[in-house]
């Protein structure tokens, strides 16, 4: 339960609740390499690593590497909440074990606890507050250096070619 806690979609179940969370989800052991999950594949549970480490890598041929997850790491908190597909492929690095939380299961207990869905919503609304707000300064930084492009690229076509200068932009 205490590893649960570590989760920060999760830290704000209140002791009873957790405890039936925990009782209710299901403990899955992955040998090294073994895959997890492949990406474009339904996602129907978040993945709560308990030990060892899952490796993401992404969808292409290539499959770079995208991050390492450790005890204590959700992968998959999207689908906990709405039906999504997995964006990434998933694999064991050594002996893995991770706590599968069903979405019908999260979702009954958001549905028979209200105060913790509303806990939910609230830690979620603050979340794309924070990340709306960082994506508006990332917009004006974006303007201004459109901006700043523009009135250069007008000053050397005013300014014309120079020897050995093309205007290549």
């Amino acid at each position: 339960m205490e590893l649960l806690r570590q989760v920060p979609l999760l830290a704000e179940f209140p002791e009873e609740q957790m405890r039936l969370l925990a009782f209710s989800a299901e403990n899955v052991t992955y040998r090294d390499g073994e895959v997890l999950f492949i990406a474009g594949e339904r996602a129907d549970a978040g993945l709560v690593v308990a030990s060892g480490e899952v490796l993401l890598e992404g969808a292409d041929e290539e499959r770079k590497e995208l991050g390492t997850f450790g005890p204590g790491s959700l992968i998959g908190e999207t689908a906990l909440l709405v039906e999504t597909r997995r964006p990434a492929r998933a694999v064991a690095v050594g002996p893995t074990e991770v706590i599968r939380i069903r979405r019908a299961l999260f979702k009954r207990m958001l549905q028979e606890f209200p105060d913790i869905a509303s806990r939910l919503f609230e830690s979620r609304a603050a979340r794309f507050r924070a990340t709306a707000g960082a994506l508006a300064r990332v917009g004006t930084v974006l303007e201004q250096l459109e901006r700043e492009h523009v009135a250069f690229r007008e000053s050397r076509r005013r300014a014309g070619p120079q020897d050995g200068d093309g205007d290549e932009s």
